[in-house]
């Protein structure tokens, strides 16, 4: 299995970095070949976009000025225009030179020197500096969410504007009826009745969170799936912020350098806002080890099949977790694949075959992991067209760049003002902050004959515009930004892309931003000789990601599971799978309750997304009857509504083919009243929760 290692492993985990001793004995030119620090690094206007970690450039010829190592991974920059690259003090290789650099070679410098004992203890502060990253990672997640853990079965993440989202109840739904399926020995069916009974949904145009929830299934069955939903958001900040370090380490970056940038990525305030109870969106760890692999198939880094079937595993992966979120990264991967073939015409080409190998392995197995659940949900019961959303209405405005939202440490009162015209708070998502965007121009604008950095710039640049919508921006004063100005007016129609809420974008952009950051903060400490300005450089770029430190989540409490809800559902002695109307059906406490008990098997109604008989995708709320609307108008205390007639009655039951009928209502309530009224004496009952059979 050495192959497969050398094909996705990471730069610092390259071979054992050989001893004074060792060096001394091979040669003085040998020693040009550490293995240890083989991380290809882009050169400043020829840097590749992959880095290799199987072969070493040759040593320069004599009289080339190199470059000498720095503090923290910076490297000075001589007088000569073509300097080599050297190793990094944590790690990281940094070019400099203007001689191109094939994808699968590595640049290393001399050997550093000093005594045995001391390249020891630098080999081991490398080989524990990726696990302290990841462990600060793991810690700030774990600072975000502390309120969640305080009881992670019973809490969940409420956001400003309205307590707990619905959408964590229909989380919890489907990893408890993952869990329920794989706990039987099987996947979960991709149509089912479970909910939105009697027609159903289409797992795959929902946010069904397949893979997390099939890996979570131990913890959903033992304690919960809000528990599993609380490891799941935790994980979530940390495992995209390593993931991003990971690709910025093997893009080049130094450890202080990548760390900073996969901080921006996995704790963004786009990603922090989106955590309020879309959790599909959140798991952001696979886009950049997308983005990575396929630039590594189509730059010829590895075995090109090997490196297809990595890459078809990801996207595979990736298409249980959010669609969506796929898309996106495949919109940023093409950005990155123009602006790389434009600013290097033969770099793609020189690997064409390789690249057919790659991506055809790629194919297969994507295919092979996906070809029947992509077949149920585009030709399958229940497949559906458009979106359930006004799409248009899902955009930001240029002000949300520059006004920090409610969740961030320093906010304030114009977060209010401006979130008035946004869709909700939640997709509240353009935030960077004026300190981070001037470092980010001036930083794309210096350092833009490096390739890593003009990749990264245009798909920030490009990835935040398309947020901004297809539509004119009306602007303060009676201005406006013109349609034409904005470059997703010319994409939105396009088929797949026509689906996509244009303000999430800054999920991914934020990760170009990121590298943007990170490869400009080792550029420009490289470029100072003292170290004091090596220290303000880096403060800096600290100092510019201040504004995005997020706050910790606020927890609101669960609605707990009625007394007497499983008791009066066994009384009913109902088959397994027999449709029950619950009341309330909205909010969809009742998918919360069969979430927290596996109990009933099915429910009518629900909230998800089914298509209407025209195939159209709605909101399952969107079908509901007469006598449900009625009976939840009545659970919310609301007045207004007339008393269903008779035929409403049966014409409602007769839609809805409910084998049994559950609502919970208070004594004397009005609610109680009109059940009893319309239902007559329960079959069972206990305290709140009655139940008719029919």
């Amino acid at each position: 299995m050495s192959f497969v290692w050398s094909a996705i492993r990471p730069p610092w985990a390259a071979g054992r970095r050989r001893t004074h001793a060792e060096a001394a004995a091979a040669g003085p030119g040998a020693n040009r070949a550490s293995a240890d620090e083989a991380t290809a690094i882009p050169a400043a206007d020829e840097p590749t976009a992959m880095p290799g970690a199987d072969r070493a450039t040759p040593a320069p010829a004599a009289g080339e000025p190199t470059a000498v190592s720095a503090a923290d991974g910076a490297t000075a920059v001589p007088g000569a225009d073509e300097p080599t690259a050297v190793p990094a003090a944590d790690g990281a290789t940094h070019g400099l030179g203007a001689e191109a650099t094939r994808a699968d070679e590595a640049i290393t410098g001399p050997d550093a020197g000093g005594t045995p004992a001391g390249e020891g203890r630098r080999a081991l502060a490398a080989a524990l500096a990726p696990w302290a990253v990841v462990l600060g990672y793991l810690v700030g997640a774990v600072a975000l969410t502390w309120r969640l853990w305080a009881d992670p079965a019973g809490r969940a993440q409420i956001i400003t504007s309205g307590g707990i989202m619905h959408d964590i109840d229909l989380f919890a739904w489907f990893m408890r009826h993952t869990a329920d399926a794989v706990s039987h020995g099987h996947l979960p069916a991709l149509v089912t009745t479970a909910l939105n009974a009697p027609r159903g949904i289409n797992l795959m145009w929902n946010t069904s969170l397949i893979l997390p929830a099939v890996l979570l299934t131990p913890v959903t069955l033992l304690a919960g799936p809000q528990v599993s939903l609380t490891i799941l958001l935790t994980l979530a900040f940390a495992g995209s912020a390593a993931a991003m370090y990971l690709v910025l380490r093997r893009w080049g970056a130094s450890v202080s350098a990548a760390a900073l940038g996969g901080a921006v990525y996995g704790f963004s305030p786009a990603l922090r806002m989106e955590a309020g109870g879309h959790y599909h969106l959140v798991l952001l760890i696979l886009p950049p080890l997308i983005i990575d692999a396929l630039l590594g198939v189509l730059t010829g880094r590895g075995r090109a099949w090997l490196g297809g079937i990595w890459l078809g595993l990801l996207v595979a992966a990736q298409v249980y977790i959010s669609e969506e979120m796929l898309a996106q990264t495949a919109v940023a991967a093409v950005i990155v694949v123009l602006v790389l073939a434009a600013s290097r015409p033969t770099k793609i080409p020189e690997h064409l075959k390789d690249a057919a190998v790659g991506l055809g392995c790629a194919v297969l197995v994507v295919l092979a992991a996906c070809g029947y659940p992509l077949r149920v949900q585009f030709h399958g019961p229940l497949a559906e067209k458009g979106s359930p959303w006004k799409v248009i209405h899902f955009k930001n405005h240029p002000a949300e760049f520059v006004t920090p939202p409610g969740g961030l440490l320093f906010h304030n009162r114009h977060f209010g003002n401006v979130l008035a015209s946004h869709a909700t708070v939640v997709e509240y998502t353009a935030y960077l902050g004026w300190p981070l965007l001037v470092v980010l121009v001036i930083a794309a604008v210096i350092f833009w004959r490096d390739l890593r950095v003009r990749i990264a710039a245009v798909t920030c640049l490009l990835l935040e515009a398309f947020s901004l919508g297809g539509q004119a921006i009306a602007l303060g004063g009676g201005g406006h930004v013109p349609a034409a100005l904005l470059p997703w007016h010319y994409l939105m129609n396009l088929p797949v892309l026509n689906q996509l809420l244009a303000n999430r974008f800054p999920l991914i952009g934020d990760g170009a931003a990121a590298a943007v950051l990170a490869f400009s903060l080792d550029r420009a400490r490289a470029a100072v000789h003292y170290d004091w300005r090596r220290w303000a450089v880096a403060a800096v770029a600290v100092l510019a990601v201040v504004p995005l430190i997020p706050l910790p989540f606020q927890a609101g409490r669960i609605n707990p599971v009625p007394v007497g809800w499983t008791t009066v559902i066994s009384r009913l002695h109902l088959a397994p799978n027999a449709p029950v109307l619950v009341v309330p059906e909205s909010p969809p406490e009742m998918m919360r309750w069969q979430a927290d008990t596996g109990q009933p098997g099915s429910l009518v109604g629900g909230y998800c997304i089914a298509p209407n008989p025209a195939g159209k995708a709605k909101s399952c709320r969107a079908g509901k009857s007469v006598l449900s609307e009625y009976l939840n108008h009545l659970w919310g205390s609301r007045k207004g509504l007339p008393w269903p007639t008779s035929a409403q009655v049966s014409a409602s039951l007769a839609k809805m083919r409910p084998a049994a009928i559950l609502i919970v209502a208070h004594s004397g309530s009005r609610l109680e009243r009109a059940a009893l009224r319309l239902f007559g004496p329960p079959t069972a009952q206990v305290g709140s929760v009655h139940g008719w059979r029919r």
